[in-house]
Formats: C-alpha cells, sequence, structure tokens
C-alpha cells in the first residue's frame, strides 16, 4: 500500500480510531492484522517470505538467552544470520550473480554455469516469485525488515536484549506497517517495549504526529514527483541531452530522493508517533552537511548507524590503527552500495561515497593546517557544504542510472563535466515551471532548517498551518502510481 494515496489515508484513519477504542492486547493484534493486511496488498505471496524469517528469529532469540555454552550460542547466531542474508541473497542478488558469472564462462569457455530459475524452481513457485522473464521478483521492502529482524538476534546475543517470548509481539515489531517497507530500520530495545505499553490518547502527538505526515506527503507529492519528470526526461534519453539539461536534472535528482525517501520517513514517523510510538529520525538536513561523513550522519541515519554498530565496529573500528580504520570504513560503503540493489552502478556509488569520505579526511586536515578550519569560518564552512552536496550529487548519477550499463553513467558524467551554459535547456517543463521547482527547492531547505521554531504548540496556528499544507498538497500534488523510490530496496 502507497502512503501517497486514498487507499492509505482511509487505511490510517480507521485502524487509529480502531487502535484507540481497543484494550492493549487487542491493539497490537490490531495493529499486527493491519501490518499484514498492508504488506499483502503489494503482493500477498511475499508474507510467506516475511513469515519464515519470523519464525525463525523469533525462536533463535529464545535459545539464544537460553543457550550458555559459547560456542553453541555463536553458532545458532550464525545460523540466524544466515537464513536471513540466504533468503535477502536469493531474491535480491540471484540474477546479478548468475549474469555476473555466466558472463564470465561465457567469455572464457562458451557456456554459462548458472542455469534459468524456471529450470530450477516448480512452476508453482515459479509463478510466484518469477517475473515473465524469469528474473526473481524482490520482495517490497526486503531488506529493511531483514535488517531489522538480524538487529534483533545479535542484540540477544550480545546481552544487551532479553528475547521476546510473544510471538505476536516480536512479529508485530518487524512487521509495524509504518516503518516496515522503507525504515526506520528499528532496534529491538527502542521498540520492542513501546509494543508492551498502552498509550493513552495524546492531542499533542496526535497535532505534531499529524504535522509530519503533511509535511512528509507534501515532500513526496508536491516536490519529489515534480521534480521526477525533470530528471526522467533527462535520463531516458541521456544520449540526446546536452550537459546543462542533465546537470540540472541530476541536481533535481538529489532534491527528488531526498525528498521521495525522507518524505516517507517523515510520515511513517508521524503515523506511528499519532498512536503514542516513537520512532527514530531518519534524516536531518543531510545538504546542510559540510563532509561526506556528515552526510552520512544525516541520511538514512537507521541503516548508516546500523553498518557502524555491526559490521565496522566488529571489523575493528578505528582500534587496529589508521590504515585499518580506512579500509574498514572503504568496506563499510562497499557493502552500502550493495545493501541498495544487485548493480556495479551501486557497488561504484558505494565506493565513491567510501572514496570520497577518506579523501575528504586528508583534505580537512589541509585546511587545517592552512589554519582555515576552525570554528566560527562560515565561509570555509559554506564552501565545504557546496562541495560536499556536489560530490553527493555527481555519485546520484551511478545511482539513479541503476538499470543502465556503467558506460551510461560515465557518459552522462562526461557530458556534465564539458557542458556549455550556452546550452539550450532540454525540459518537459516551460520557463515558469522550471522558477516553480528552484522555489520548492527553496522552500524545503527553508523548511528543513527552521521548521522546529514554527510554534505548533498553539493549536489554532497548528490547524492553521495543517490546513495549509493540506489545500497546497491537493492544489499542486502530483498524485498516481509513483512509488517510493527505496521500496524497491
Amino acid at each position: 500500500m502507497l502512503f501517497n494515496n486514498i487507499q492509505f489515508v482511509i487505511f490510517f484513519i480507521v485502524v487509529t480510531i480502531a487502535y484507540f477504542n481497543l484494550p492493549w492486547r487487542g491493539r497490537w493484534i490490531l495493529l499486527l492484522l493491519a501490518s499484514c493486511y498492508f504488506y499483502m496488498v503489494f503482493k500477498p505471496v511475499f508474507i510467506l517470505i516475511l513469515f519464515a524469517t519470523i519464525v525463525i528469529d523469533y525462536y533463535a532469540g529464545i535459545w539464544l538467552e537460553k543457550t550458555t555454552d559459547p560456542g553453541r550460542k555463536k553458532l545458532l547466531l550464525i545460523i540466524s544470520l544466515v537464513s536471513n542474508i540466504g533468503i535477502l541473497a536469493f531474491f535480491k542478488y540471484y540474477d546479478f550473480l548468475g549474469d555476473s558469472l555466466n558472463e564470465i564462462t561465457q567469455s572464457l569457455f562458451s557456456r554459462n554455469v548458472v542455469p534459468p530459475l524456471p529450470r530450477l524452481l516448480p512452476e508453482p513457485v515459479a509463478e510466484w516469485f518469477l517475473t515473465g522473464n524469469g528474473k526473481v521478483l524482490l520482495p517490497i521492502g526486503l531488506s529493511f525488515h531483514t535488517f531489522q529482524a538480524m538487529s534483533y538476534t545479535i542484540e540477544v546475543y550480545r546481552g544487551n536484549h532479553p528475547a521476546e517470548r510473544n510471538f505476536g509481539i516480536y512479529a508485530l515489531y518487524v512487521m509495524f506497517y509504518p516503518q516496515l517497507v522503507a525504515g526506520p530500520i528499528e532496534r529491538p530495545q527502542n521498540m520492542l517495549f513501546q509494543f508492551h505499553q498502552y498509550f493513552e490518547f495524546d492531542f499533542e502527538k496526535l497535532k505534531s504526529g499529524l504535522m509530519l505526515m503533511a509535511f512528509g506527503m507534501f515532500k513526496k507529492v508536491v516536490i519529489a514527483d515534480r521534480l521526477s519528470m525533470v530528471v526522467d526526461h533527462a535520463y531516458a534519453r541521456p544520449e540526446e541531452m546536452n550537459g546543462l539539461s542533465l546537470l540540472v536534472a541530476t541536481m533535481f535528482y538529489s532534491f527528488q530522493i531526498y525528498c521521495d525517501f525522507s518524505g516517507y520517513s517523515d510520515i511513517a514517523i508521524g503515523s506511528a508517533r499519532v498512536m503514542g510510538f516513537k520512532l527514530m529520525e531518519n534524516f536531518r538536513s543531510p545538504y546542510e552537511s559540510a563532509t561526506i561523513s556528515e552526510f552520512w550522519s544525516r541520511w538514512h541515519i537507521s541503516l548508516s548507524s546500523w553498518f557502524r554498530d555491526y559490521i565496522y565496529i566488529p571489523l575493528g573500528g578505528n582500534r587496529k590503527g589508521e590504515a585499518r580504520r580506512q579500509l574498514n570504513l572503504f568496506t563499510v560503503f562497499l557493502v552500502s552500495g550493495l545493501w541498495h540493489g544487485a548493480s556495479w552502478n551501486f557497488v561504484i556509488w558505494g565506493a565513491l561515497h567510501g572514496i570520497f569520505s577518506i579523501g575528504g579526511e586528508w583534505y580537512r586536515k589541509l585546511l587545517k593546517k592552512a589554519g582555515l578550519l576552525f570554528p566560527g569560518n562560515r565561509a570555509v564552512r559554506a564552501w565545504n557544504v557546496l562541495l560536499t552536496f556536489l560530490l553527493v550529487t555527481l555519485a546520484w548519477v551511478f545511482f539513479r542510472n541503476v538499470k543502465a550499463p556503467v558506460e551510461r553513467a560515465l557518459m552522462i558524467l562526461k557530458k556534465i563535466f564539458t557542458l556549455s551554459f550556452g546550452d539550450p535547456l532540454q525540459t518537459p517543463f516551460n520557463a515558469t515551471e522550471m522558477w516553480f521547482c528552484v522555489l520548492l527547492i527553496v522552500v524545503l531547505l527553508v523548511k528543513e532548517r527552521y521548521y522546529l521554531q514554527i510554534p505548533t504548540k498553539n493549536t489554532a496556528r497548528s490547524v492553521a498551518l495543517f490546513s495549509a499544507l493540506v489545500v497546497l498538497i491537493m492544489f499542486f500534488g502530483i498524485f498516481g502510481s509513483n512509488q517510493f523510490i527505496y521500496f524497491q530496496f
């Protein structure tokens, strides 16, 4: 079910009203059933995959807590992690790895070594999980709820959280509908205890939650989906576009993907807040960052902190010398690229962020040595923010070009670096519409910087602002079947 359609609005209202009219036991049952329905709207059979991981990790958590033998405990954790990663790898990477291996063996031995899946799977199963051309269908949000499930077993293994004995509550932890398909990726110590609580109706949480949902919807349907028209036009046939048009489209994509993903997070956090739940912050004005490291502390915070806690630190973090630290950092960015999808474009995108992050440390050392890097130097800070934005934007070329060969992304970058500002702007919009897009981006940046200063505690002002947002959404929104970008991960 998409957040940006009337079906979700009706679903949210009905579920929320029912939620506040039920006792605690009825509430978690309602939310679990509602979450199952929410997920099954996309493709009902995918819930079987989700259910399989829930059963594995529920019992793994209990056995991990009961087991005192360290070797047996580690084995149980490995079985749980391999089960989760195996399911994720099959659905997300089988085609990518199979095609890559077949390309190699075709060039060396003139034959394929990885057989097509329709030959391996029974016909009914193939119909459920494969496309018409025999490719694997990726279940919606598989990477998100897999990582959330893995965080549970890891935290139980480390002794940081007790195993959840209530199967329904654990299933709800994995399936909670606001953040089921695109996060935030929660930890058990942040969420599980909340499902055991009884939240009274709170008018202040209702106001702030609805306001956050409205801003999220505004980001998605007014800004992101409008900018996508310019981006899709340029990236559909980049070979026919000039460098200036591709640069503008790529810069628009930076704001499109931000508004699309942070808009989803705002709606998720807001809808949970209305019912009393607190989800973690997932974005914090990332385009105000002065370094790539700072960018990742503000962008998709739940994922970057997951990689920090469960990959970077176990690899050694910064405890084994500078060279090892940089290798660990680069490894995390590579894994992050692969997490986003099975494509060499994603791998390159992750590698670029690793290079930018490590190179940025050397750059900052040079600035410090030159006496330019000190608190209060606004000029250098502004330059670094601009530089960081440009580096992130150029890396987005590979991310946006994920379904095409790497050569296409390189061609786009070549055109951007050799652009002429005298070229005509090739867009589907006229000048007025383009300036309106620019205005929306300015409004976004101002809102992201100053929204917390808006006095929404006052009910009259809150209602007025919320009503104005609804009117703007209805009047300027682009409505249709535009799926959120991160649903594909």
